[in-house]
């Protein structure tokens, strides 16, 4: 924003030196200098960036003065430039008044604010259009520029076709604001600013304001929409260095400020928010460069890999409980969450200043409409505010009651009292804390039933939730280094906490009809929204969170002001908050010691409502796309039969009744076919009629009636089932070893991702098995070419018309990011889950064909795989299988266990993935 004086300038480019150089080698090489011109000047540019990368590594968060090092760097080479093809290339020592050149900087080479491989943006101010002598000496600037690598963006105008594009263009119109007199003829720049003042600025100040910000909310739009996505863009993301710059084109346009220092003068900022401001913007200007010059390239996603380098060399340092890398993302996130606090209060400054002026000129002047008081708190504009200055330090509870009645009005909080409420927040002291009004007002906050999401965020933004809650103050900006969260942890939180009063207005019932249902029927709404504030509170404490989240919920239940049984049930839940998702996504919900187990530790029917309320928002909250209709049926299933048990102590109906009742209605469902259930549907046994759900046992009778017609030894169908956000792949052939890993092999060949399986085996021999597959980003195969390709890959596998394992080993991983995760293969072996099988559920670094492979290894010892279940949480996956030997009995603990674990861990390792890419 304000060129920052660069120390021991002439060791990153000795201008008179180069020029004195530049000289020799014209005297010397006459008309044929430009190449040794130009291999001078390039030597010189690596030796300037090699400096500016030394200075950034001596001083890692130096980010205004190593950006500004850059920007002198181009501006010392450009003027050498400059001279040497004005004086020695085409010399014109008479020009006429049409034959003037200025060049200026703009974009970020305009603000001063250059990363290593930043484009260098020019705009050539000339005389007049068609001006032979001008048009040479561009040419030949930017020529000799290119030779060098700089990627360099220009343009070329006289100052009457520059102030009528910068009227109508506003991309232009910014470019000319942050414009920066690099060299030539200054008089010519000088008359330029004065006609951009003039005809450009003066009259279009509301206009520029609300292009700008309109702008600026479609670039969040397109970066996801909040500043704590975990993968941020530190240039255009929210809370990035776009967003502060935004701030200063509008200071500049509004008040034409020459730097940022100046915002401060204008009343727009404190010099505490000042200091703020140029604290995050040296911050971000500094991981840009190192990204840059890690990469290589101009790259502003700080992606996974990048952030654990990034953290490494900013110096960042592991704690007790929080990686290096985890500890560097927090510091990233509160800086984006200053700017976002900053953004608000100038933009209400702003507003304010424009209705003032408006209202002073306009027909209406000296009218302004009438404040109304609400508890004291002055109402204004649909605004809340503060009726004085020292209004939190008279009653810091106050602190907690402006954003409970902004929730429960519907009001906004006033910016400026958002200043006052961040600068008063650290009045909230353990007194205020235990104050029994305090934590009413926060409980109704919290609970409230317009928008708590919203006045939450804003509390969080001033800093007051943090104050108040500071269990929740130690997960703000924490970011969770994996693939599975997409946000921090206080963001998912807050997140939860709106999808739970979503649920609750019945705004999402048609992706979550139980939950909808349920939140009516608990007994108490406050638990579970408690719950949803406190299910991750104990994340980045090292050890398990959710058992550490146990105790900080009894600690605060009771000082929220819930009762005895309350406080237990949200510890409880907190606690036990991934049960069911695991439970519904990693074991057999047909084995009825599932639900057992299941059942044994919910105990009872409130418990169960409020877990499945609090596993939907989990789940949703955790990013766009976790949530989808396979985790909806699937947690449905588990709901409806472990609340049956839960009510009648039993299941209603036993395992014959269950399978009757279900052929009936599969009779029903097939319509003029229901002869095929009773010609068919003894051959199935009864595990399969329980298993699956009524429709793909429909589909399962015509495709295997119609290959037994057919007298087909193989059989694959491939369908998009829209139930499950999935492709439904059928596969039947006579039962043989190896089967499911040889099919899984197909899918994976195919580019496919199997995201559940079930393996049967008809009592005539046939095997008949059912996948549900996703591409690697999650949507199903749906085209019919994509079908027939899935088909055939199938086919080829079981035919060995293709060597499975180096074919396999060619496929690329789908996330090549996840490199960036340690995830250690581990393998679990349960005999206790089943009453029939060994349960052997491993966890590993998603690759490409894991599924393949650990099947494969289960084949080579001789287990029959009965069920697999798959679930992905991002880089990490986590497959289970129920297997038993060739006997039909399960896997005794001792050597065997311990070889196949070996093996096991050995199929999932990076090790073996390396060794195969490179065969």
């Amino acid at each position: 924003m304000s060129t920052p004086a660069i120390p021991d300038q002439r060791a990153i480019f000795d201008r008179r030196d180069v020029a004195s150089r530049v000289e020799a080698l014209v005297a010397e090489h006459g008309g044929k200098s430009r190449q040794p011109v130009v291999a001078l000047l390039k030597t010189v540019l690596e030796a300037g960036r090699a400096e500016m990368e030394r200075r950034l590594e001596a001083r890692p968060s130096a980010g205004h003065s190593v950006a500004g090092g850059y920007s002198f760097l181009v501006d010392q080479l450009v003027r050498v430039i400059h001279e040497y093809v004005t004086q020695h290339t085409y010399p014109n020592p008479n020009r006429s008044r049409g034959e003037r050149l200025a060049i200026m900087a703009v974009g970020g080479y305009g603000r001063s604010e250059m990363a290593p491989h930043s484009d260098v943006d020019i705009a050539f101010l000339v005389g007049e259009r068609r001006n032979a002598w001008c048009e040479q000496v561009v040419e030949a600037i930017l020529y000799i520029l290119w030779d060098l690598g700089l990627k360099v963006g220009h343009s070329t105008r006289t100052l009457d076709e520059a102030i009528r594009l910068a009227k109508d263009d506003l991309t232009i119109r910014t470019a000319l604001l942050e414009g920066r007199y690099v060299w030539g003829d200054r008089d010519l720049y000088d008359e330029g600013e004065r006609r951009y003042t003039l005809e450009v600025v003066k009259g279009n100040e509301r206009a520029f304001l609300s292009q700008k910000l309109e702008e600026r909310n479609n670039r969040h739009k397109r970066m996801g929409d909040s500043r704590y996505v975990v993968e941020p863009n530190v240039k255009d993301g929210k809370g990035g260095l776009r967003d502060l710059q935004t701030l200063y084109w509008i200071g500049k346009f509004l008040h034409r400020v020459t730097n940022a220092a100046e915002l401060v003068d204008t009343g727009l900022m404190t010099d505490a928010e000042y200091r703020s401001f140029r604290r995050a913007e040296r911050f971000l200007l500094a991981v840009r460069c190192h990204m840059h010059i890690i990469t290589g390239r101009a790259e502003d996603r700080l992606t996974f890999d990048l952030q654990r380098q990034v953290a490494e060399k900013m110096k960042f340092a592991d704690r007790p409980g929080k990686s290096k890398v985890e500890r560097f993302m927090q510091f990233y996130f509160l800086q984006a969450k200053r700017v976002g606090s900053l953004t608000g209060v100038f933009l209400a400054h702003i507003e304010d200043d424009l209705a003032k002026n408006a209202a002073r000129k306009g027909f209406f002047a000296g009218w302004r409409p009438k404040s109304r008081e609400v508890k004291g708190y002055r109402v204004f504009g649909g605004r809340i505010r503060a009726p004085s200055d020292d209004w939190f330090r008279k009653d810091p509870v106050r602190l907690v009651e402006i954003f409970q009645i902004a929730e429960e009005e519907g009001l906004e909080v006033h910016p400026e009292t958002m200043r006052q409420a961040g600068r008063d927040a650290k009045l909230i002291d353990n007194q205020v804390r235990e104050d029994p009004r305090a934590n009413q007002l926060f409980l109704d906050l919290l609970c409230g039933r317009n928008d708590p999401e919203m006045v939450l965020r804003w509390m969080n933004e001033a800093g007051v939730f943090g104050r108040f809650v500071p269990d929740f103050g130690k997960v703000n900006a924490q970011m969770q280094f994996d693939m599975y969260h997409h946000y921090t942890v206080d963001e998912h939180t807050i997140r939860a906490i709106g999808l739970l009063n979503q649920i609750e207005k019945g705004e999402l019932k048609d992706d979550h009809p139980r939950a909808t249902r349920l939140i009516h029927k608990v007994n108490s709404r406050r638990v579970a929204y408690v719950a949803a504030l406190l299910h991750d509170i104990a994340k980045g404490r090292g050890g398990d969170h959710s058992v550490l989240g146990a105790e900080v919920a009894h600690e605060l239940c009771p000082r929220f002001g819930l009762n005895d049984s309350e406080t237990e049930l949200v510890a409880w839940l907190v606690l036990n908050h991934l049960l069911m998702s695991h439970t519904a996504q990693k074991r057999d919900l047909t084995d009825p010691k599932t639900i057992e187990d299941f059942v044994g530790q919910v105990q009872g029917l409130e418990r169960l409502r409020h877990l499945a309320i609090l596993t939907a928002v989990d789940i949703r909250a955790v990013g766009p796309g976790t949530w989808n209709s396979w985790k909806g049926q699937l947690l449905g299933e588990l709901y409806d039969v472990s609340s049956e048990r839960l009510r009648l102590g039993h299941m209603r109906h036993g395992r014959k009744e269950k399978v009757a009742a279900k052929r009936a209605q599969v009779s029903e469902l097939l319509g003029d076919k229901a002869a095929l259930v009773d010609v068919h549907g003894e051959t199935f046994g009864d595990a399969y009629w329980v298993a699956e759900p009524l429709d793909i046992i429909a589909l399962n009778l015509v495709h295997y009636a119609a290959a037994r017609d057919l007298g087909h030894e193989l059989s694959v169908h491939c369908e998009y089932y829209e139930a499950r956000g999935a492709t439904l792949v059928t596969v039947i052939a006579s039962d043989h070893p190896g089967l499911f890993y040889r099919i899984a092999g197909g899918i994976h060949l195919a580019g496919g991702n199997i995201i559940d399986a079930r393996i049967h085996t008809t009592r005539t021999g046939w095997a008949l098995d059912n996948f549900l597959v996703q591409d690697p980003h999650g949507a199903p195969f749906r085209e019919a070419q994509q079908l027939e390709r899935l088909e055939k890959s199938i086919e080829d596998a079981l035919a060995n018309r293709v060597d499975l394992t180096p074919k396999l080993a060619q496929r690329p991983l789908a996330h090549s990011r996840s490199k960036a995760f340690d995830v250690s293969p581990r393998v679990l072996f349960d005999n206790k889950a089943s009453n029939r099988f060994t349960v052997i559920e491993v966890n590993a670094r998603d690759r490409p064909a894991l599924l393949n492979r650990l099947a494969r290894v289960l084949f080579e010892n001789r287990l029959v795989v009965h069920s697999a279940h798959i679930t992905n949480y991002g880089e990490r996956a986590v497959d289970t299988f129920y297997v038993t030997d060739l006997t039909g009995g399960k896997l005794a603990e001792g050597d065997r266990q311990n070889q196949l674990e070996t093996r096991l861990i050995e199929a999932a390792s990076d090790a073996l993935q390396a060794r195969l890419e490179d065969a």
